[in-house]
């Protein structure tokens, strides 16, 4: 069976610090035909639900808890019976947004989540949230980087949690290693490869003095 990356966006609002503002958010499915993973269930349960169908649910992994990566999260949840996984370092920021659910299962740095031949290797990378993660999957080539890597840069750093050394930390000793060639699919935007971002990071930390 063909595994596969199967891509929705989602509309709604990502709220921090008292602000407000009205976001896109990439969600990723990947899986074959018969279970899937949720990467980030942003905004709208129906739609992620609608775009999973019949398929056994196993998993809905949180790159992070700033609330437009999760809001859907729970109630996704309760339609199919999928475990919730979130970095345990986020759980403040989860928090905010669910006070009275706390997420199903803890991630850990170099764990693997498995279903329908995909096999997403956890890499913790904080600086835009503490508990920061992306999802590696070298069999498909590719890099779920949430809100941690975008085309043309690192994520936003300028709010309560995050921190600019160590996003580039994060993204020179843990993204930048991998292949040239892997495709890096972001939680907001266009898609890149970690061939095409790794010039720039003199440039980014200059940026960042």
């Amino acid at each position: 069976m063909t595994t596969r990356i199967e891509h929705l966006v989602t509309s709604g609002q990502f709220s921090l610090d008292g602000g407000t503002w009205d976001v896109d958010n990439n969600v990723w499915i990947v899986g074959d035909d018969h279970e899937a993973i949720v990467i980030d269930a942003a905004h709208d349960a129906d739609a992620i639900a609608e775009a999973v169908g019949d398929r056994r649910l196993t998993a809905i992994v949180c790159t992070h808890a700033h609330n437009d990566h999760i809001d859907a999260a729970p109630a996704l949840a309760e339609r199919t019976g999928a475990t919730i996984w979130l970095h345990h370092d986020d759980l403040p920021l989860w928090k905010q947004t669910h006070p009275d659910r706390e997420p199903d299962a803890w991630l850990v740095d170099g764990q693997t989540i498995e279903a329908g031949g995909a096999d997403l290797r956890v890499l913790h990378t904080p600086g835009h949230a503490p508990g920061a993660v992306c999802l590696y999957d070298p069999g498909l080539g590719t890099v779920f980087t949430g809100d941690t890597l975008f085309q043309g840069g690192p994520g936003a750093t300028g709010r309560s949690f995050s921190h600019f050394p160590t996003i580039i930390d994060s993204i020179r000793d843990r993204l930048l290693t991998l292949p040239p060639g892997t495709k890096v699919l972001t939680g907001h935007g266009d898609p890149t490869t970690i061939g095409a971002e790794a010039p720039n990071l003199q440039e980014w930390i200059a940026r960042g003095h």
